[in-house]
């Protein structure tokens, strides 16, 4: 991955230049990582999370997305910070590891839409704020967390 700057702090500017690059391709990476993970979440509510969010300021559905972003953060980080040393590989095996994070917390959203009385999707995105957001959107973090560490 980046190599250290020197003791004396020298820097090449082409070897900068190159860890830069990694850097903006990890970034581009975890950002549709992340905005992969809202699309999902918009497919599994119903309404659009935009405008939920942004226009009715719906609190159910800014929690939802909030912990969904510090689910999947979880796992890009783990994921980058697992991959190899080769940017390419590097690169896909922290889009599959992700991929994998997105699967596993839309299946236990859905478990847990199953499980519960009423119908937690239409619940989340209620008018008035819900416990269930916090309860499903704490139980998306602890899930994520357990697929990152696993990563590692």
């Amino acid at each position: 991955m980046l190599m250290t700057l020197g003791a004396e702090g020298d820097v090449d500017a082409g070897e900068l230049v190159e860890e830069a690059g990694v850097v903006l391709a990890y970034c581009g990476v975890g950002l549709a990582m992340l905005l992969l993970g809202f699309v999902l979440i918009d497919l599994l509510t119903p309404g659009k999370l935009r405008d939920l969010i942004w226009v009715e300021r719906n609190y159910n559905a800014a929690v939802l997305v909030a912990t969904g972003f510090a689910a999947q953060g979880l796992i890009v980080v783990a994921a980058i910070y697992a991959s190899s040393d080769d940017l390419v590989d590097g690169l896909v095996t922290t889009v599959v590891y992700s991929l994998i994070g997105l699967v596993v917390s839309a299946a236990a959203f859905l478990v847990v839409d199953l499980m519960i009385p009423g119908d937690v999707r239409h619940d989340l995105v209620h008018e008035t704020p819900h416990p269930a957001s916090w309860v499903l959107g704490v139980l998306r973090i602890v899930v994520s967390g357990i697929v990152a560490l696993a990563i590692i």
